[in-house]
């Protein structure tokens, strides 16, 4: 666009001295050139050296008798012609004005004016997107997909069975809609996708219009609203024209909170372009005007931001939840996308399924072309499992920091810190959840974490799992503080919402207030605490309970952090041997999986490897692999 840009503006410096050029008389240039004083001229006539004069108003061109010409200018000399008469000088006069003016002449004159018109058409076209040309601010922006763009069908789609099995119906009316109507049933309108970020609503949308094979119409919700009044609520109009001329088709508005949030909540009262495009939009849908035939389907991640009229049954009829898929969802999107790369024989899918929970499909997608790029750099021609577990900790927690150097003495802080988490972690009950890997490498803005396994999905987590894991976290403060003393206490247990105490101290929270876990508080939920700011300093209040109540809840929560603190230290005093075990390997080894641990607490075998070396150029060492399939999504690390 700059580029355009730099070229459009010299074409109009160029035109414009080109202009300027044209309009310069090459007849005054010459005049100029030979011009002669008026009483020159007269004693040139008086000596009989003037022998032809041509005389237009006041001005007199002639040429003399060496052939040579002259022009010059004739004051009020009313003898002149008689004079020159008397001299026999053949006189030739025209007047001012003696012929119409050419069509180069009409254009040069209107040349300007068309010039400015051209650059406003121009600039027009940028700020609305060209479509339609000048004068077509009002088109709709859909884009027609076909088959050439790469059809996509059910098969393309994984995880969400339950929402494709919700859309099936659509398809069927539109490949056989008789079925339907000869029943007197009639095909919903409209069907709203909702879920989170990532989890293939663009993608499910593209393949009901695959299955159904008919064409598809996909626009942004944003593509609606213009700076011009009218021009959102003319574009909805276009758009249905244009349905109606491919019936039957699907049109699909991505984000279309962006256009279809609740009235009267912005500025601008009922009268904004925004709300006026909502409300054509309402009428297509179902007005008196029908459109048979048009099948409307919606995304958005914001659903409780849409205007209940766009919700009610005649419009949005159906209201598809897409979830984040589970862990047969999640190996199923997996298998869809290992398809497009070559993986190697000892990739689990399942195994890398199971250590993802939470994560979308976007994300998923995501992990299997990390893993790709990954092999690439390594120069290997297939991926292999500890490729796409090295992408999979990447995404989920950064890249590794081999460059960062750490003093000896930084090192057995974390290894120390770190082996507290794994010992504590290894000695309380928190239930389907297992440790995965523990690691006193850098990565992203840990300086060391221990990792844990979930082994299978959770919906729910009861008392003795957040109870367990407040004393897990702990573990690594108390590490430091039997091994280093309390006054050499560290900030990595500290620093925020995202450290040790910062979970722990939000866990307990939730847990009185929001879950009811607290005998003393009983189950009763308690308003959020709300942040003030005073004298510079933010102050934590609950306003919707008493001062009385807020200190009990204060109370309970103190409580609890300290019952985990204490649990820790228990199990510290009596596990000492397997903490001081497990650092050192861990300053020797960096990285250990869960068998490996257990092989060096429980029967004082350790791994049959050397010590770490990684390459400069190398992101990842080469021992490492040997480790083989280690760990996947955990619980975030501590």
């Amino acid at each position: 666009m700059n580029l355009k840009n730099l070229i459009m503006w010299a074409i109009i410096v160029l035109l414009s001295v080109g202009l300027f050029n044209m309009f310069q008389d090459p007849q005054k240039i010459k005049s100029q050139q030979n011009k002669l004083p008026f009483s020159n001229f007269l004693n040139e006539v008086e000596a009989g050296r003037v022998v032809e004069v041509q005389i237009q108003g006041n001005n007199i061109s002639g040429v003399l008798s060496d052939g040579k010409t002259f022009n010059t200018y004739s004051p009020n000399y009313p003898e002149l012609v008689e004079k020159l008469s008397s001299k026999n000088v053949s006189i030739i006069a025209t007047p001012l004005e003696d012929k119409m003016p050419s069509l180069l002449g009409i254009l040069l004159s209107w040349f300007p004016m068309l010039l400015l018109i051209g650059i406003w058409i121009y600039f027009m076209r940028q700020m609305q997107g060209g479509k339609g040309g000048a004068m077509g601010f009002g088109r709709s922006k859909a884009k027609l997909l076909n088959e050439a763009q790469g059809k996509v069908t059910f098969n393309d789609v994984a995880g969400v069975e339950e929402a494709k099995e919700e859309v099936e119906e659509i398809v069927e009316f539109l490949k056989d809609p008789k079925k339907f109507s000869r029943l007197g049933g009639k095909i919903p309108k409209g069907a709203l996708l909702i879920g989170p970020p990532g989890t293939g609503k663009t993608l499910l949308a593209k393949a009901i219009a695959g299955e159904a094979n008919v064409p598809f119409f996909s626009i942004s919700g944003s593509d609606f609203v213009e700076m011009f009044v009218g021009v959102g609520a003319s574009r909805v109009r276009d758009m249905f024209e244009q349905g109606k001329k491919h019936s039957p088709c699907i049109i699909f508005i991505d984000e279309i909170d962006a256009v279809g949030r609740s009235r009267g909540a912005g500025l601008g009262g009922g009268n904004d372009e925004r709300e006026q495009t909502l409300n054509q939009l309402l009428v297509e849908m179902d007005g008196f005007d029908t459109n048979e035939g048009i099948i409307l389907v919606a995304a958005t991640n914001r659903p409780d931001v849409l205007d209940p009229a766009l919700l009610r049954p005649g419009r949005f009829d159906r209201q598809v939840i897409v979830p984040r898929p589970d862990i047969i969802g999640r190996e199923q999107i997996l298998k869809v996308h290992a398809k497009k790369i070559r993986i190697a024989p000892d990739v689990n899918l399942r195994t890398v399924a199971r250590g993802t929970p939470g994560f979308s499909g976007a994300d998923l997608a995501n992990i299997i072309n990390e893993s790709a790029l990954l092999a690439a750099r390594k120069n290997k021609r297939i991926v292999t499992m500890s490729d796409v577990e090295e992408s999979r900790d990447k995404v989920m927690m950064g890249a590794e920091r081999r460059s960062k150097v750490i003093s000896d003495e930084d090192k057995k802080l974390t290894a120390y810190h770190e082996a507290g988490h794994a010992i504590v972690g290894m000695n309380v009950e928190i239930k389907n959840i297992k440790m995965h890997k523990a690691t006193i490498i850098p990565r992203g803005m840990a300086g060391g974490m221990v990792m844990w396994l979930p082994e299978q999905d959770q919906d729910y987590e009861s008392k003795d799992q957040k109870e367990g894991f407040i004393a897990m976290a702990m573990g690594g403060r108390v590490a430091e503080e039997k091994i280093f003393g309390k006054n050499k206490i560290t900030t990595g247990a500290g620093g925020g919402g995202s450290s040790d105490i910062g979970k722990v101290t939000q866990i307990a929270k939730e847990m009185v207030t929001k879950y009811g876990m607290s005998e003393k508080m009983g189950p009763i939920a308690y308003g959020e605490n709300e942040e003030e700011v005073f004298l510079g300093r933010s102050i934590t209040r609950n306003q919707n309970v008493s001062e009385e109540t807020a200190q009990k809840i204060d109370e309970e929560v103190k409580r609890i952090v300290f019952e985990g603190y204490n649990k820790a230290q228990k199990i510290l005093d009596e596990k000492i041997d397997d903490l001081h075990k497990l650092a050192k390997a861990l300053m020797e080894y960096e990285t250990l999986s869960f068998n490996e641990i257990k092989d060096i607490l429980e029967r004082n075998s350790y791994p049959d490897k050397l010590k770490e070396n990684y390459d400069k150029n190398s992101d990842k060492s080469k021992n490492e692999s040997a480790l083989g399939s280690i760990g996947l999504k955990p619980k975030p690390a501590i």
